[in-house]
């Protein structure tokens, strides 16, 4: 029988999603935690790797149960096993057809920055950080220019394995809340980077670096090395996978925003 789960973790911790031989990974405890449960090795599949120090709210991954558990074993079960960065919050029985990955219809991703002179303390590892005054609004405009089907190459890491760099970024919506943005990325399919790449040209256009067109430049340029740099993994969360209704999935366990964090002041 095949289920699928939904997982939320603080990636800071492990590096990263895909499992490694050093065992330090989010797939690496959570098989072991399933493989608790099953009393036999599980392997899952998940609907998009995170790099190392990039969190999320709503992963989804699907097995194939090689023994018969109800679906609250496969949660409360699983949670006992998982490191309390890890949990569980929802288990399904899902037809054989279903992919946590090629079901997906998109994916959203949120960035949360910390624009304040001061680092952070308290959220360190959980935001991204700078320290100069940003043109929020001149932020907003260039994200607009990023929305709809665009060869985001410029957008991409080197190391990127996707086959095509044309991708249709559905929604980029930029909220402040206090000291804190929140960059919300909704796209049928990202390249590897692509949200902290498009988050670090928001900032150099924020910070009156580049104008708001330097970013349609970017997107016809199709050269990486003409961007901004890389935003940091710690303010990127995986805020959930869209699936066809038809699959059944619980709809909070599709796209769940990062907790909201303290609004920051100046003092």
């Amino acid at each position: 029988m095949r289920f699928a789960l939904s997982i939320e973790y603080d990636g800071a911790g492990f590096s990263g999603w895909q499992s490694q031989p050093n065992g330090n990974t989010v797939q690496d405890v959570l098989e072991a935690a399933l493989a608790a449960i099953a009393s036999s090795p599980v392997r899952v599949v998940c609907a998009g790797r995170t790099d190392a120090g990039v969190h999320a709210t709503a992963q989804v991954v699907h097995f194939d149960a090689p023994v018969e558990r109800s679906p609250t074993a496969w949660v409360r079960g699983v949670n006992a096993h998982l490191p309390p960065q890890v949990a569980v919050r929802w288990a399904m029985s899902v037809p054989d057809d279903f992919h946590a990955r090629f079901s997906a219809r998109s994916r959203c991703y949120h960035y949360l920055l910390l624009n304040r002179p001061e680092r952070p303390g308290l959220l360190s590892g959980k935001v991204g950080w700078c320290h100069r005054p940003l043109d929020f609004d001149a932020m907003q405009d260039g994200a607009s220019c990023l929305i709809g089907e665009h060869d985001f190459s410029s957008f991409r890491a080197a190391e990127c394995q996707a086959k095509s760099p044309i991708k249709t970024l559905h929604s980029f919506a930029l909220v402040r809340e206090g000291d804190l943005i929140r960059f919300q990325c909704h796209a049928n399919a990202f390249l590897h980077h692509m949200v902290r790449n498009l988050v670090g040209a928001l900032i150099y256009v924020g910070m009156r670096k580049q104008p708001v067109a330097w970013l349609t430049d970017l997107l016809i340029a199709r050269d990486r090395r003409l961007g901004a740099p890389t935003c940091s993994p710690d303010g990127l969360y995986l805020a959930g996978i869209e699936y066809d209704p038809a699959w059944g999935l619980p709809h909070e366990g599709r796209i769940i925003a990062p907790p909201r964090m303290p609004i920051l002041q100046n003092a």
